[in-house]
């Protein structure tokens, strides 16, 4: 039977990646996508995600979400972030295009708020769903401060985020944890089920040129445009985040959904206790308790992901595209 999940997305290029991924597989059954701000402003990645569902003809509704992090911004001593692009010859190279390259949608979002969505929708579902988050938390965090018993309705979270030996933004933080640690924090506190998905499996599930190859031999868009989206986020991981792996990308979000549709996925997941840093130099940090004797687990963390099952996923997947 089809797992039954929400999208969580800021829409750049990894989430399209996500939700391509969560549309074609015959696994997923995708009730809902909620957008937040995080890659970009919360009305870009609406407008990104509605180009992407539209392409695909999928009719699974959009709720626009939260524009900023619930109190981060409301002081002005928070650790600061590199620019996330960088230019070359007077030329800026982005990771997130403001535009996916596709259509624009003609359809519009749903008039309801993404948290009121969330409070209406896991207030009253009868049957709980699996919530898939691959940007800030914000949406959640704000529903559950609002209402904290609509984590009944919510089967399980799966969250594409945080770092164990992995950071992307800061010294020691991934960018979806580090742009709304107290909703982070919020979300690990709720006793809901999580499996996080964080850079250290990301980074090991990485993508290359070769993996772009086989997408374009499907002949048909989502392999093709995957390829696109993985090509430009190679470009762009050679310049400013080299892997181990030369030539190769991490496509965080998709292995997030990827790891609901078959958790083999992932490698050396642990149970483990975790807090989230909330201030200076830790800020955004998943901290995991490392003492011989840890506080009791609150979440699983995947250290590690298999870099051809995730290539091969996609790939079969993919397949199913008939654009």
């Amino acid at each position: 039977m089809a797992e039954k999940i929400i999208l969580d997305v800021d829409t750049g290029s990894d989430d399209a990646i996500a939700i391509m991924t969560a549309v074609l597989s015959c696994n997923i059954d995708l009730r809902a996508v909620c957008t937040t701000w995080g890659n970009l402003c919360v009305d870009l990645t609406t407008d990104n995600t509605l180009r992407v569902l539209e392409k695909l003809h999928s009719s699974a509704p959009v709720y626009k979400g939260c524009p900023t992090a619930m109190v981060k911004y409301l002081a002005g001593n928070r650790i600061s972030a590199p620019p996330p692009n960088i230019t070359i010859n007077g030329k800026e190279l982005r990771m997130h295009e403001e535009h996916l390259s596709l259509p624009k949608a003609k359809r519009k979002e749903e008039n309801e708020h993404a948290v009121s969505f969330y409070v209406n929708f896991f207030g009253n579902t009868q049957e709980p769903v699996t919530w898939v988050a691959t940007g800030p938390l914000t949406n959640l965090g704000v529903a559950l401060s609002v209402m904290p018993d609509i984590k009944k309705g919510i089967k399980r979270i799966v969250i594409m985020g945080g770092g164990h030996k992995q950071a992307n933004v800061t010294l020691c933080a991934e960018a979806n944890v580090w742009h709304d640690p107290e909703a982070a924090q919020i979300v690990l506190n709720s006793g809901i089920d999580i499996l996080w998905v964080p850079l250290d499996a990301t980074h090991t599930a990485c993508l290359t040129t070769k993996d772009c190859e086989k997408l374009r031999s499907l002949n048909n868009f989502a392999g093709n445009f995957a390829a696109e989206l993985i090509e430009s986020r190679i470009t762009i991981h050679n310049l400013m985040q080299p892997l181990d792996i030369p030539n190769a990308a991490a496509v965080h979000d998709a292995l997030a959904v990827c790891a609901v549709i078959n958790s083999d996925v992932l490698k050396d997941v642990r149970k483990v206790h975790m807090k989230i840093g909330l201030s200076d130099l830790a800020e955004g940090r998943t901290i995991i308790d490392c003492r011989l004797n840890p506080d009791e687990p609150n979440c699983e963390f995947a250290f590690s992901a298999d870099r051809f099952r995730f290539s091969d996923m996609l790939y079969n997947i993919f397949k199913r595209c008939e654009l």
